[in-house]
């Protein structure tokens, strides 16, 4: 275990004892909230979200995160942005694979051949004050013009939130299988994976930050490892902050990451964990894999000293 100073464990410690307000989950035909007293922690949505007007309708989807909030109340997601109209907030999905014959891509909606989608809901849970989780299935759909459209992997997606003093955390479990008779064939590509986030619409060069467990930045974090990556930036009402941060027992941990550099789209906040951004996978029949993820959703700012902390904490459960 690396070294952690007093301080450091005194400013965590602040953090991670406070107990949070009473946090409740709510669910209708359309979404399912977690609300924090009378602020929205995230929304999942279960019904496809039509994209911007006069887009084309390919683009709808369920099963994602829109918006994610800090205690406060900033938004610290963004969904359909003009460059890259398919991002949706916290989401996830696997972009190359090989099933058979076919090649359906669950991330890049206008190919139309593969998606991801909400089929309904399992649980939902709520403690007597700081926690409150809910499990949904999901779908990954191949589909093709001239065949009937394929459940590839079925996906038991959990989220779980504590509040803390000025953030939330928020455990992001993922239980996927394949259920058909042949095996997913993941080749190694560059992005596409268990967990994606698309940054605020305002955060670009001049207002956010990168950083990772391996002091890279947005200049030269793409393609390397790193246990987490943070993000910062001016929001509503003041300084906010989003770390993801990556199991160790996770397939390829610490997973390579897919980071924007800062010349993407003035510094747009992309960010995506690639266990295969390295080497070749397969997802064989019936087998199922674990993806675990942490997010640091926190008013203010926190160093990476806490960060690694908090890190350190989740590794061991």
């Amino acid at each position: 275990m690396r070294h952690i100073n007093q301080l450091t464990l005194l400013l965590i410690g602040s953090l991670l004892l406070e107990k949070g307000a009473a946090l409740e989950v709510l669910e209708n035909d359309v979404q399912i909230r977690i609300m924090d007293k009378e602020n929205t922690v995230l929304v999942y949505h279960k019904i496809e979200v039509p994209p911007p007007e006069g887009a084309d309708p390919i683009y709808r989807r369920s099963g994602f995160i829109h918006p994610l909030c800090t205690p406060s109340g900033s938004v610290v997601t963004a969904i359909h942005p003009a460059d890259h109209i398919h991002h949706m907030g916290l989401w996830h999905a696997w972009v190359k694979t090989v099933h058979g014959k076919r090649k359906p891509d669950f991330w890049n909606l206008r190919a139309k051949s593969g998606k991801v989608r909400y089929a309904k809901t399992l649980r939902r849970k709520q403690s007597t004050g700081d926690t409150a989780s809910f499990t949904v299935l999901q779908e990954f759909i191949s589909m093709d013009n001239d065949t009937k459209p394929v459940v590839v992997l079925t996906e038991e997606f959990t989220l779980t939130v504590k509040g803390q003093k000025n953030a939330y955390l928020i455990d992001h479990t993922t239980v996927q299988k394949n259920i058909t008779e042949t095996s997913l064939k993941l080749p190694a590509y560059r992005y596409g994976g268990p967990i994606a986030y698309r940054g605020p619409a305002n955060w670009n060069n001049a207002n956010s930050n990168v950083f990772t467990s391996e002091g890279k930045t947005r200049a030269n974090g793409h393609a390397t490892r790193g246990r987490w990556c943070a993000f910062s930036g001016s929001a509503e009402k003041g300084d906010a902050l989003v770390a993801i941060l990556c199991h160790p027992k996770n397939h390829d941990a610490p997973q390579r990451m897919r980071i924007w550099p800062p010349n993407s789209h003035n510094g747009a906040v992309f960010f995506n964990y690639v266990p295969v951004q390295e080497t070749a996978w397969e997802l064989k029949p019936g087998q199922p894999s674990i993806m675990r993820y942490r997010l640091i959703v926190s008013d203010g700012k926190i160093n990476s000293g806490q960060i690694n902390a908090m890190w350190e904490h989740f590794a061991k459960q």
